[in-house]
């Protein structure tokens, strides 16, 4: 049963976070029951990752394991990757073909939707031993998840209390999601990494639209991104997404002007050439000429396209102080050679050793050393104001404040 956890969050609001909610053990717990477990829709796969009846991939919400299965009524299907006799995996590999799903433990045996099909020697042997007369196979299915798409992305939730998936979603962060997914994906490659901090740093990171130009060096030396350039940040009303967006081939106050206001900042490395400048050339395939979007979705989804490199991130919890982070490398069924290279090549812009996102896989472990001492503490989330919408710029943290606004009702803060 879950308790509250002995918490007083700041009068300040969502200005400001107990830094106690990156390391207790105890809050992490309630994250894994409220929130994954809870009222929320988490990303599961693409529906193109299950082409045929019995393909079947596993996957997390939280840290519960999940199968998630393309079933013989063609539809897609999602369960606890948990056996309903004695609590063992029932699918081991990270993904295959089956006719059935079929236990190693006792061979119980379930269809591809998670209906108990047999159990061995139900009946016993010679007349003795087996299950009692009362055992009802329709009793012991596996956990089912309620499962929906949006466009090609499948979702799964475990609670009867979670809204309409279009719902969740919403139309303003629903239209950025179909202005990058314009076409079929086709997955380009998969990586995974894992990240030795608390999830919630990396969830803060995604949302943080000011950091970027600061923080990556490769950014700002070749004019990728600059918070003068013409940006800004949409929010869903409750907090839960958001999707910041940045046009730099228009900078607000002028070139000659952004290289003054950066002259004094570390992430500008002025005599920095690229060897093959065609590397960050742009094929103008979204029609209006944004350069950089970052997306999520509450709790562990995040879309990004930048320039041509389009990906998807998992944000998987792996305890207080780690998370795994996977990510899948996008294309579409109707990319010519040039553009599958080019997203090829741009790929390496992000993952665990990206020219950019090298540095985000590490200041979250820079801050999670930092919190040992500091439970009485918080942070300081007031740039841009206190509140949780949307701007026209990116110098704030109000998507951070959105977060935290979605937090903390889930949380009982």
């Amino acid at each position: 049963m879950s308790v509250e956890p002995a918490l007083q969050w700041p009068a300040e609001g969502n200005a400001r976070v107990p830094y106690r909610v990156f390391s207790d053990p105890e809050i992490y717990h309630e994250e894994l029951a409220r929130i994954f477990l809870g009222p929320t829709w988490q990303f599961l796969t693409l529906a193109g990752e299950l082409p045929t009846p019995g393909d079947y991939l596993t996957t997390f919400i939280g840290e519960t394991p999940v199968i998630v299965t393309r079933g013989k009524d063609g539809a897609v299907h999602a369960m606890v990757n948990r056996c309903a006799h004695r609590g063992n995996l029932v699918c081991l590999k990270r993904r295959g073909h089956a006719d059935n799903l079929t236990c190693v433990y006792h061979a119980w045996r379930y269809d591809l939707e998670g209906n108990l099909d047999s159990v061995a020697f139900r009946r016993g042997i010679a007349g003795k031993g087996g299950m009692p007369a009362s055992f009802e196979l329709k009793d012991h299915g596996l956990q089912k998840l309620a499962v929906d798409q949006f466009g090609d992305l499948v979702f799964g939730t475990l609670s009867p209390d979670a809204p309409p998936l279009g719902d969740y979603i919403g139309n303003q962060i629903g239209s950025r999601i179909h202005r990058v997914l314009h076409g079929k994906p086709k997955v380009l490659g998969t990586t995974s990494q894992i990240l030795h901090n608390n999830w919630k740093l990396y969830f803060e990171n995604v949302r943080d639209t000011y950091h970027a130009t600061l923080l990556h060096s490769f950014f700002t030396t070749f004019r990728m991104s600059r918070l003068t350039s013409e940006g800004g940040v949409d929010i869903a009303e409750h907090g839960m997404h958001h999707a910041s967006y940045t046009r730099n081939k228009i900078d607000r106050v002028g070139a000659a002007a952004s290289d003054q206001l950066y002259a004094g900042i570390p992430s500008l490395r002025e005599n920095f050439r690229l060897a093959e400048p065609g590397f960050l050339s742009m094929i103008e395939e979204f029609g209006d000429d944004t350069t950089t979007q970052i997306l999520s979705l509450f709790p562990n989804f995040v879309l990004q396209q930048i320039q041509n490199s389009i990906a998807l991130r998992l944000v998987l919890p792996k305890g207080p102080d780690k998370t795994e982070l996977q990510w899948i490398y996008l294309g579409f069924e109707e990319d010519d050679p040039a553009m599958s290279a080019l997203r090829l090549a741009q790929a390496n812009l992000v993952g665990p050793a990206g020219y950019v996102s090298m540095e985000d896989g590490a200041v979250g472990n820079f801050s999670q050393r930092a919190l040992p001492g500091a439970d009485n503490q918080a942070s300081v989330l007031e740039m841009g104001g206190f509140d949780h919408v949307s701007e026209e710029n990116r110098t704030t943290e109000a998507s951070i404040r959105g977060f935290w606004q979605a937090y903390r009702p889930l949380m009982g803060f």
